[in-house]
């Protein structure tokens, strides 16, 4: 078909047959390719274009394929050979080959490379991709790297780290606009552009006529395939469309991969505006183009967007000389905003209407600037494609595209002014979205590469009016979510702000437009338009306006709400990002004194919304009960604005504050969220559920404080220093409730508050008040200075960790700002102010981070209290302070008893705010600080110590900050009679202390005992019923003089307010007399009060005189410190007086009053006399004496209760130590479980559950608890030196072939594959891989008793971490996890020690009585026939033990179920025990008998649990190897004759150790000691002879020789038998009658044994050769016997084990160098035995030399089982595992494991990998490590451990250059391994105890 279209095309005659072979066609296209290219290159090419357009229209046309496809779309999705699939196929080889124009499209893409100037990277990249992002080398702060390139360049001792990117991104390497040329990589560093020749015109020739068509034909699919049905168009047939497209869109995708030189082709084409006209328009003859521009016009005008007709092109013409398209007049208020939202979708597409349960609002005006939101031209391919890109909610593909380009310059230019221009589209499509979180990422992938580059910000800025666009845009989207604001004036309101409930708000759907904006406000160019603007200014704010006042929160007073609503999440967040980050960026360009218009523009119009807002609610003067929102964002605009104009820009406050009418409206609502806060912690909101906690938790957490608490309290400190400080300190209390506490009297009505809230209350008001009075975060202090106050407040309240507390300090929060966390600055206050406590790792599991922890002279000089209260999220955290703070103390010996918080002297104030120091010294709250003093002093309403502090604390900042030094003279002169106030004569703090106040009229229930009935007449003193002061006229005063009058707080405020407004509202009338209010009492008081008067006669002075007697319990404790030394005056700063409780607090503050002024100092020495008159000394009075009688009882009693208290922790200890030594491996403690003294008849064992002792019996047997875990522990011990690495190459792998297991392995299958199957299995040991290990806590129970134990455990429902249908329990006393009970078998120890007696019996005797009693079936004092509970339990227990292992590690034998097999597996449970214990002492015996393993240890018990098993299985006596051991066999050459079956293993071939479990076991137990000795007899020559046999093999020819020779000649002397030359000399004899040393060629012999064998050599050989059997066997012998081990050293090991077993004979003489052989103790002639053992090898190596050699057994060469060794830095761990693919499923998996054992790379969790149900990771735990697996999850730094059905999280061994673990790589961070943590791994791992030392364990149900 194509090939005639070709022919037609060419103009030739059609070729009679349409169908070619393929090979055909290819040429066929070549070839017109060829001749197309060659007519277009003609100078005159008008012929060759029509030729080639002609072609394109057929080859290209979209209507055959997509036509078919939306007919019938069922068989095209079937897609037979004719569908859409084999035509675009089709189509795209013909663009290729004409891109090509006749050549190889491979050779033409290599062509068109050559020609790229690769000056960027430009890599682009979608979601969780691996990137790099450095700090040192960015400009922007959004700066990326791909890995390749962060690794080519050098980045050493930078500030980088790696983060997976979650919305996708692009490699920033080359591009000097966003990063400094110093980081580029090497590929990029070269601007190669010079050096690149020019592209020949004839190379993109073709390219340039095909891509306008190639890409008109995708919009047509793309037109084609969008279906504007009635409803949205479902995501399926969206995709369906994309997936038939995919083909296109990665060709295009692969030509931007070309380089430069395609890309600019591609950029010409896509901005084209004639090509796109001529194709596009829709006109002309061709009907299928028509109807397709039909499809484009209805989807756009579906889009809510108009098509413009020509006149009116769009943005070009428009005035934009610094005025903003934006029409301001419609702005007043939020009532008359923005267009009535045009399409009706937006409303049923949201069917979810009742989500916030309030109708919404729309706001109807036509004043929106029409063409940003609702008009859309299209003039180029670009635009359509990105308007497409758009509707299909940008596929991954298309984005991928787009971005590719980034790289040219041009195009650049072009896609950010077309993405600006589909801006409102974008958001529209947004909002209708169902997958929006996906499409957000897509967005921000893309406007986070146009908009970080601020060059293109600012073009874009002016040339598209970007900033109008962006704010229209938001104020757009939030206009549909809006609800009537219910603050304050619920019905009249005015005031709309968004619903938090909607799913714009909660699911965050605004985020992506709000981060573009944050992005280019950071651009400092951008961000000064912005200021400037007036017109976006007013629009701003009106934004903001949205989201004040939001998620309104209404005290529930009856019950508690049904339905907590989480809506605060969404509010909190919306606030945070939408207001407060694009104020931080505005804020950071607001730094120097030329910005200074700014801010008056900011603070202007927020001044106007503000004013607004209060209009809109109808705000008056008393906000609404009950009512708290925590959102203001106008008031935080307003104040950070403030803070940055007086910092920074040194603009005069007063000139940018308003008047004072509007400062009292500005702090009522920061001052209810004060006080809200106080009710909350209160408990008062209690039935508004937990939400409520949660937001004043977040409204203070780091992440918000200082765009939320910091802003509050600075503007409340604002309004303090310029509003009167009366009405201030009034207004506090009455926000706080508290105001009719502030009474003399001992009782009280209050009218707004429970009495159970007005203590807290009351220490809410006053802590809020020493905040708002000491805070100086915006009053003065340095950035360095915050940052320094913040760290240590953190510090102060726990150890912290490096990240923890980048984390907690509240950074800016812009992340665009240019403030980098971790900057210089925070290192260096880091190291100033705390010291780093290296990570330990404690043995209880737990492992500890790198911590920081304050320094000694931190706590003594810079804890802050304030602060730590300021910035605690949890109340606790401030008790944590103080308990740390009086820990420092103790331990530093500073103050010994509870201290009170120091207090801390602040940064000096800024002169702007100096006013805020008038609070301290104001009437009414010195009235305040004396009621309570009063109070305290007379213990009305149990007021707490809190109070009391904060009380003192504002004190002494008064006194700290008294305005100015008052004369003395003129205080004292006035006297009474200037006293114009009947409380206190001045406003100053200093002289109002010592004001003495005689009388005070107080209203009172009449119930109090205050009412008294007659007043005395001359009082003249002032009553504060309800805190509340009215100065009257002073005339009035003195007439009045005589009488006591009720003063009002309230009506004080009340007053001051309607002064102000009259004020302002008359300016005239300037002097208005406030109306006295001398009847004023307090609202809603009850009828029933009464007034009294009180008789005070105290001054502040004399009531902190009387508190420190109150406080130590003394009378008279008070004494002038001064009067005895000067010096204290002239030098105030005494460290004596920093630290310590209330007391010294008190005696602080009169030593500074006293400073302050000398009337003071005189009147406290006055007050002290008066006190205590001074009284001789005498002699101790009754009294006194009572109290020191007392004193020294006390004394004795508290010692006497020491004295217990010791006692008991030395009983708790001893205990501990028995029954916890569970967490170190390594600890001694000493814990016998069978037995210790011999007079005992049995052993006694203690019952942990029911708690008696007693010996264990048959029909009531106790048992041992006990853990039973496979392990393949053994199995990794490897044979040579090197430690394997973990690979982080592909040339390193690694090989299990010298792995213990691989080796034992082999030699089980070759000897059954030449010999007796049943032989075989006696002649070896299994349980390398897959062995039982047994291990106790050594705690005993009854049998019967842990059956119950264990029907509770299963009855209870209590989730626990182990499976009790698994039979698994924890110990009941130490909590040890455990599957199983080891019956304790009954015996007496006077028997043992019978046994253990040295019988004289010659050996040959004790030869015959060991093949007896192995001979005798049954001898057990236990007999099986007779079923006992005790044989029950062996019984059950055996049966535990073999299910603990899989049946592959028990089933060696080749006859399934053959009795052999279980006999194998028995006495190999016991070597793996003993092999283990060796292993955990460190491979040798060195160490002595002093370790653990041996006493916790059960080897004793499940010895006889095993032999009673042997038993059941008597060895024929025929093949009993006891007797090819200790007799010589007359019948040799009968069993050669026997061809047919196969013969027994040699004994030379069998393996030592196993033979000795086997006779032992054999044995009737308990067993004998010269028994046993006597088995290590016999066992050792056969060892021996087995270690010369290898010797010999080992040698050269001509060694043995030589040897065979020197041997032979000392064969005669007398103790031939025991020199080792003789016997070597004669096993070679007789070997060599064998083929053994014949087989291979000389040659290879000199390769075996290069080393000269000297006699010492020899000798250590045949030692080395025997040590692992006796070390086992010295084990076996400990434990049997209990005799202790000898220590030694390594060199001595063997004579000493040797003597211990009794193989050396007592009279050997220790001078002349020991010799092995003389261990040796033959049954019967040497020579004769060694013969007959050697004939059997001979004869078997007649048939196999070679297996004859290999089975020789060599020397154990094991060294002990170690992890694989890891790389110094995670990094190189990372790179290689991350992208690795599997090589099961060959797919790069999500979650990477490695498993560190043996290396192997598997998938965890992965499907992929799952075989029968089991995940690879738990699959490969049993295959490795017999259900015991250790894996590094590469993604996550993590290792995590699976045993059996269970995992835990382990840890992590790389740690970060702070100390800490960075789970899941979040921090990214560069990682180190951590060698002791490592270590503390591979400990646990070879000593079993990953149960006992982690804790947190659940269940993976094999989903790992």
């Amino acid at each position: 078909m194509a090939a005639a279209a070709a022919a037609a095309a060419v103009g030739g005659p059609q070729p009679p047959q349409a169908e070619m072979t393929a090979p055909g066609l290819a040429l066929d296209k070549a070839a017109t390719a060829a001749h197309l290219k060659a007519a277009l290159s003609r100078p005159d090419n008008r012929a060759g274009a029509e030729e080639l357009q002609a072609l394109l229209e057929r080859v290209l046309s979209a209507e055959r394929p997509l036509a078919a496809a939306a007919d019938g779309e069922e068989a095209a999705a079937a897609g037979g050979g004719g569908g859409p699939g084999a035509a675009e196929e089709e189509a795209l080889e013909w663009c290729k080959c004409l891109l090509a124009g006749g050549g190889g499209y491979d050779e033409f893409c290599a062509a068109v490379r050559a020609y790229d100037p690769a000056a960027l990277c430009g890599l682009v990249w979608t979601a969780n991709f691996v990137a790099y992002r450095c700090r040192t080398c960015g400009i922007s702060p959004c700066m990326s790297l791909c890995a390749e390139c962060f690794h080519q360049g050098d980045h050493t001792g930078h500030d980088f780290n790696m983060f997976r990117s979650q919305a996708g991104g692009a490699c920033d390497c080359g591009d000097s606009n966003v990063m400094r040329e110093s980081g580029f990589c090497k590929r990029h560093q070269i601007k190669s552009s010079s050096n690149i020749p020019c592209v020949p015109k004839d190379l993109l020739m073709m390219s340039e006529f095909v891509l306008p068509r190639f890409i008109f034909c995708l919009i047509q699919y793309l037109r084609e395939g969008y279906n504007e049905p009635a409803d949205v168009p479902s995501e399926k047939d969206l995709n369906k469309v994309l997936q038939l497209l995919e083909p296109q869109i990665s060709f295009l995708e692969d030509l931007t991969k070309m380089g430069g030189a395609m890309r600019s082709v591609l950029t010409q084409v896509l901005t084209n505006q004639q090509s796109y006209k001529d194709l596009t328009s829709g006109l002309g003859e061709n009907a299928y183009a028509r109807k397709s521009h039909e499809k484009y016009l209805i989807a756009l005008k579906s889009s809510g967007l108009t098509y413009p007709e020509d006149k009116l092109v769009y943005g070009i013409q428009e005035p934009s000389a610094g005025t903003s398209t934006l029409a301001v007049q419609g702005f007043a208020g939020a009532t008359g905003t923005l267009g009535q939202l045009d399409s009706s979708d937006e409303e049923d597409q949201d069917g979810s209407q009742g989500l916030g349960k309030r109708k919404r609002v729309k706001l109807s005006s036509n004043t929106k600037d029409q063409s940003i939101m609702d008009v859309l031209k299209h003039k180029s391919f670009l635009e359509e494609l990105l308007f497409w890109t758009i509707k299909y909610e940008f596929p991954q593909k298309m984005v991928t595209f787009l971005l590719n380009m980034l790289p040219d310059q041009e195009y650049k230019v072009a896609f950010t002014k077309t993405f600006v221009q589909h801006y409102a589209f974008i958001m529209k499509t947004l909002k209708k979205s169902h997958e929006s979180d996906t499409m957000s990422n897509r967005i921000v992938h893309i406007s986070v590469q146009l908009f970080s580059n601020e060059e293109l910000a600012r073009q874009v800025t002016e040339e598209c009016q970007l900033l109008d666009i962006m704010v229209t845009v938001l104020l757009y989207m939030m206009e549909s979510c809006l609800i009537k604001s219910e603050l304050q004036d619920e019905e009249n309101s005015l005031h709309v702000v968004v619903n938090c409930g909607e799913a714009l708000l909660k699911n965050n759907t605004y985020w992506p437009l709000v981060s573009d904006f944050i992005n280019i406000l950071s651009h400092q160019s951008v961000a000064k338009r912005f200021l400037e603007d007036h017109g976006l200014l007013v629009t701003w704010m009106n934004f903001v306006s949205f989201f004040q006042g939001m998620n309104l929160n209404k005290r529930e007073l009856n019950e508690h709400v049904e339905f907590e609503s989480q809506t605060y999440y969404a509010a909190f967040a919306a606030e945070l990002e939408a207001c407060a980050q694009p104020m931080w960026g505005l804020l950071s360009h607001c730094k120097v004194r030329e910005t200074q218009e700014y801010t008056r523009n900011v603070v202007r119009y927020c001044l106007e919304a503000l004013q607004d807002w209060f209009d809109a609610i109808n705000f008056v003067d008393e906000p609404a009960p009950n009512q708290v929102t925590f959102h203001l964002p106008l008031h935080r605009y307003y104040a950070m604005f403030l803070s940055k104009a007086v910092k920074c820009q040194e603009l005069d406050l007063d000139s940018v504050l308003p008047d004072q009418e509007m400062l009292m409206k500005l702090m009522i609502h920061p001052l209810q969220i004060q006080a809200s806060l106080a009710e909350i912690h209160s408990n008062m909101w209690v039935r508004n559920g937990l939400q409520i906690k949660g937001q004043a938790m977040t409204y203070v957490q780091s992440h918000f404080c200082n765009s939320m608490i910091d802003p509050d309290i600075y503007l409340l400190q604002v309004c303090a220093s310029r509003l009167d400080p009366d009405y201030f300190i009034s207004s506090v209390f009455e926000r706080f409730k508290v105001v009719d506490l502030l009474t003399m009297a001992s009782q009280h009505q209050n009218t707004v508050l429970d009495a159970e809230h007005e203590r807290s209350m009351l220490e809410g008001a006053l802590t809020f008040l020493v905040i708002l009075l000491s805070l100086r975060l915006h009053l003065g202090m340095s950035d360095d200075e915050i940052l320094r106050a913040e760290m240590v407040a953190q510090l102060c309240m726990n150890d912290r960790t490096h990240s923890s507390l980048l984390d907690l300090i509240p950074e800016n929060p812009n992340p665009k700002s240019g403030i980098i966390p971790g900057s210089y600055s925070f290192e260096s206050v880091l190291s100033a102010v705390a010291d780093f406590k290296a990570p330990v790792f404690e043995p209880g599991g737990s492992m500890q981070q790198g911590m920081y922890t304050p320094k000694a002279e931190v706590w003594d000089h810079e804890f802050d209290p304030v602060m730590v209260i300021l910035r605690t999220v949890y109340r606790r955290d401030v008790q944590s302070a103080m308990d740390r703070y009086t820990a420092f103390l103790k331990q530093s010996g500073k103050f010994p008893g509870n201290p009170w918080p120091p207090y801390k002297k602040r940064t000096p104030l800024h002169p702007s705010y100096k006013g805020l120091m008038r609070l301290l010294h104001c009437k009414t709250l010195h009235i305040v600080l004396f009621t309570l003093l009063y109070k305290i002093l007379m213990d009305h309403q149990n007021l707490s110590e809190h109070v009391l502090c904060m009380v003192l604390y504002l004190i002494e900042l008064g006194l700290e900050n008294s305005a100015e030094e008052e004369s003395d003279e003129e205080a004292s002169v006035g006297g009474p009679e200037r006293c114009h106030d009947s409380w206190f004569p001045g406003s100053n703090l200093v002289s109002n202390m010592r004001h003495f106040i005689n009388y005070v009229r107080v209203r009172v229930p009449e119930t109090a005992p205050e009412v008294k009935r007659d007043s005395p007449a001359s009082t003249s003193s002032d009553s504060l019923g309800s805190l509340q002061s009215s100065r009257r006229p002073k005339v009035l005063q003195r007439e009045n003089s005589g009488t006591a009058q009720v003063f009002s707080l309230v009506a004080e405020r009340r007053k001051k307010f309607q002064e102000i407004i009259n004020r302002n509202s008359n300016e005239a009338n300037q002097v208005v007399r406030p109306k006295t209010s001398n009847k004023w009492s307090a609202p809603g008081s009850a009828p029933q009060l009464t007034t009294a008067i009180l008789e005070i006669k105290e001054s502040i002075l004399s009531l902190l005189i009387k508190l420190h007697h109150k406080l130590s319990g003394k009378q008279n404790s008070y004494y002038p410190p001064w009067l005895d030394d000067i010096e204290i005056l002239v030098q105030p700063d005494i460290p004596k007086y920093s630290h310590g409780d209330g007391i010294t607090a008190v005696e602080r503050i009169l030593l500074k009053a006293a400073l302050q002024s000398r009337m003071n100092k005189r009147i406290i020495e006055e007050i002290c006399r008066k006190v205590t008159p001074p009284v001789p000394p005498k002699k101790i009075t009754a009294a006194e004496k009572k109290t020191l009688d007392k004193e020294e009882r006390r004394q004795k009693a508290r010692e006497r209760q020491q004295k217990l208290l010791a006692e008991f922790a030395s009983r708790q200890k001893s205990f501990m130590e028995t029954a916890m030594d569970v967490d170190s491996p390594e600890s001694d403690i000493p814990m016998e479980i069978t037995t210790a003294e011999p007079q005992v008849s049995e052993a006694v064992y203690d019952c942990v559950i029911c708690g008696q002792s007693g010996p264990s019996s048959e029909d009531r047997p106790t048992g041992l608890v006990v853990l039973l875990q496979a392990s393949s522990v053994l199995g990794q011990c490897r044979d040579n030196i090197e430690p394997k690495k973990l690979p982080i190459t592909e040339e390193e792998q690694i090989y299990p072939w010298d792995t213990c297991a691989a080796v034992h392995d082999v030699r089980l299958s070759l000897l059954q594959r030449y010999f007796k199957d049943s032989s075989c299995l006696l002649a070896v040991s299994i349980g390398w891989e897959g062995g039982v290990y047994v291990q106790t806590c050594g705690h005993t129970l009854h049998i019967d008793c842990h059956k119950s134990y264990m029907e509770s455990l299963r009855n209870d429902q209590v989730l626990q971490g182990f499976s009790v249908d698994k039979g698994e329990f924890t110990c009941p006393l130490c909590r040890q996890f455990a599957n199983s009970v080891l019956p304790c078998y009954p015996g007496s120890n006077v028997e043992n020690n019978l046994w253990q007696r040295p019988s004289n019996k010659s050996i040959q005797d004790l030869i015959k009585e060991v093949e007896e009693l192995q001979g005798r079936p049954g001898a057990f004092p236990v007999s099986i026939s007779s079923e006992t509970n005790l044989s029950k339990e062996m019984e059950s227990v055996m049966k535990d033990i073999k299910n603990t292992t899989q049946k592959k590690y028990r089933d060696y034998s080749k006859t399934p179920g053959s009795p052999d097999n279980d006999f194998l597996f028995m006495y190999s449970v016991a070597r793996t025990n003993l092999e283990l214990e060796l292993i955990h002492r460190g491979g040798n015996l060195c160490s002595g008998g002093a370790s653990t393993a041996g006493k916790r240890s059960c080897l004793n018990q499940l010895f006889h649990v095993l032999a009673l098993h042997m038993r059941l299985y008597s060895i024929d006596s025929e093949y009993n190897p006891w007797r090819k051991l200790t007799q010589l066999l007359e019948q040799m050459n009968s069993q050669l004759g026997n061809e047919e079956q196969q013969p027994e293993v040699p004994i030379l071939y069998h393996d030592v150790t196993s033979l000795l479990l086997i006779q032992i076991l054999m044995m009737p137990q308990p067993l004998r000691k010269d028994h046993f000795t006597c088995i290590v007899k016999v066992l050792f020559t056969l060892l021996y002879t087995q270690g010369l046999v290898a010797l010999s093999v080992k040698c050269s020819e001509e060694d043995r020789s030589a040897w065979k020779h020197t041997g032979a000649l000392k064969k005669n002397t007398c103790d031939a038998e025991k020199s080792y030359e003789v016997l070597l000399s004669f096993v070679i004899r007789e070997l060599s009658k064998g083929k053994l040393y014949h087989e291979e060629g000389t040659q290879e012999c000199a390769t075996i044994s290069p080393i000269a064998w000297s006699p010492e050599s020899m000798e250590k050989y045949l030692q080395d050769f025997c040590l692992p059997f006796l070390r086992i066997t010295s084990l076996l012998q400990h434990h049997l016997f209990g005799e202790d081990l000898p220590s030694c050293q390594e060199e001595e090991e063997f004579s000493v084990l040797s003597s211990c077993l009794g193989l050396l004979p007592t009279f050997y003489q220790t001078e002349h160098p020991f010799i092995s052989a003389s261990c040796l103790d033959w049954p019967v002639p040497a020579f004769d035995i060694i013969s007959q053992w050697c004939f059997e090898i001979n004869s078997f190596t007649e048939r196999h030399a070679e297996q004859g050699k290999a089975l020789l057994i060599q020397e154990s060469r094991w060294k002990l089982p170690h992890l694989l060794q890891l790389p110094e830095n995670y990094n190189t761990i990372f790179q290689y595992y991350h992208r690795k693919t599997c090589s099961v499923c060959t797919k790069v998996p999500k979650d990477p494991a490695v498993c560190l054992v043996c290396g192997t790379f598997v998938c965890l969790k992965g499907l992929c990998c799952k075989q029968q149900s089991y995940c690879e990771c738990v699959l490969h735990s049993q295959n490795c490590g017999a259900g015991t697996g250790i894996f590094l999850l590469i993604n996550a730094s993590v290792i995590i451990i699976i045993r059996g059905h269970r995992f835990c999280l382990w840890g992590s061994v790389y740690l970060d250059a702070h100390g800490e673990e960075d789970r899941d790589l979040r921090r990214g961070k560069p990682l180190y391994i951590c060698k002791e943590r490592y270590k503390v791994l591979e400990q646990q791992w070879i000593s079993h105890t990953f149960d006992h030392i982690n804790k947190r364990w659940g269940p993976h149900y094999n989903g790992l």
